[in-house]
């Protein structure tokens, strides 16, 4: 069946991946990528983009209208240690952006709605191990609390107003494709282009800072199949658990020189521990794996392979 979709932050970290995808799997044409600024050339070339800011209803309407618009995967956000230094704009872009897509999805001018959270939702007083979907969260960071909030709103909107909303919660992401965006576990993207050009990296987090993270490959199959599993079949409205591997930066740095001997690294933590510290080290995404058969492809050493192999051809 034909759908037109618009993604907004498409040329972010995640969204110009999803883009791409989303025109192999559905056609460029039916695929509207969006930004408050241009992107790649790749994504650029490939199908419709509008400039738009995810924080003005009116233009995002006008664009729905537009293209008749099915469905929205709302992908602009403020990551966490940016959001740290700009907390009141990170607020007004995760907060208001969601707002305007819900709303959308409300009047009935678009079907369903795609909106990632992320492990950021969780604090300090968070069980580390095995994080469960449900638990205490208590989210330190301002990038965490509007993920939280927005959490909550997506549960009402479904509630209330029968809104088909869909979300994840997003670990550290690993792309070879795009650089991060300013996000706390940016290191594990960094630390792979340093490896190739100097050989050395100072890493921002301490080395037995264990995280969860996932490659960009399987970030983007969960996401896409979220969204097109049966509406009945999902139990949670939130925001599903989303498990891949998780692993330390000294972890990162063996399993880097074991194609780079002579790799080293270096740990210099910076602000960005105390938000690490106050994240899982691993999360329980048994929901999502029973609810619509989410299973990863990838662990660690075969991101590094991945990693490494793509970067060397750029």
């Amino acid at each position: 069946m034909q759908k037109s979709i618009l993604i907004l932050g498409a040329c972010g970290q995640i969204g110009t991946e999803l883009t791409i995808e989303l025109r192999n799997k559905f056609g460029s044409d039916n695929i509207v990528a969006s930004d408050i600024r241009e992107g790649s050339e790749s994504l650029m070339q490939s199908g419709p983009f509008e400039l738009l800011d995810a924080t003005n209803y009116e233009a995002i309407e006008d664009v729905v209208m537009h293209y008749e618009i099915d469905e929205v995967y709302l992908m602009a956000a403020m990551l966490s240690a940016t959001a740290e230094k700009f907390p009141m704009r990170a607020w007004n872009l995760n907060m208001n952006s969601l707002f305007n897509v819900l709303n959308l999805a409300k009047e009935k001018k678009i079907s369903k709605v795609f909106w990632p959270s992320s492990i950021a939702v969780f604090g300090p007083n968070t069980p580390k191990e095995n994080t469960g979907q449900s638990t205490i969260m208590e989210p330190s960071t301002v990038y965490g609390i509007s993920k939280q909030a927005g959490e909550r709103w997506c549960e009402y909107y479904f509630k209330k107003f029968d809104v088909d909303v869909r979300s994840v919660r997003y670990p550290g992401l690993i792309s070879w494709k795009t650089m991060p965006g300013g996000g706390t576990t940016d290191y594990a993207v960094e630390i792979y282009h340093q490896a190739l050009e100097k050989g050395l990296y100072e890493c921002f987090l301490s080395e037995e800072t264990k995280l969860p993270m996932m490659y960009m490959e399987d970030a983007i199959k969960a996401t896409i199949n979220l969204m097109e599993s049966p509406a009945e079949n999902l139990t949670i409205r939130s925001s599903y658990n989303l498990g891949s591997m998780s692993f330390s930066p000294k972890e990162i740095t063996q399993s880097i020189q074991k194609h780079i001997p002579n790799f080293k690294a270096t740990y210099v933590p910076d602000f960005r521990q105390q938000i690490a510290d106050s994240w899982p080290s691993s999360v329980d995404d048994s929901d999502a794996r029973k609810d619509w058969n989410w299973k990863p492809n990838f662990d660690l050493n075969s991101t590094t392979a991945e990693m490494l192999d793509n970067l060397k051809g750029i």
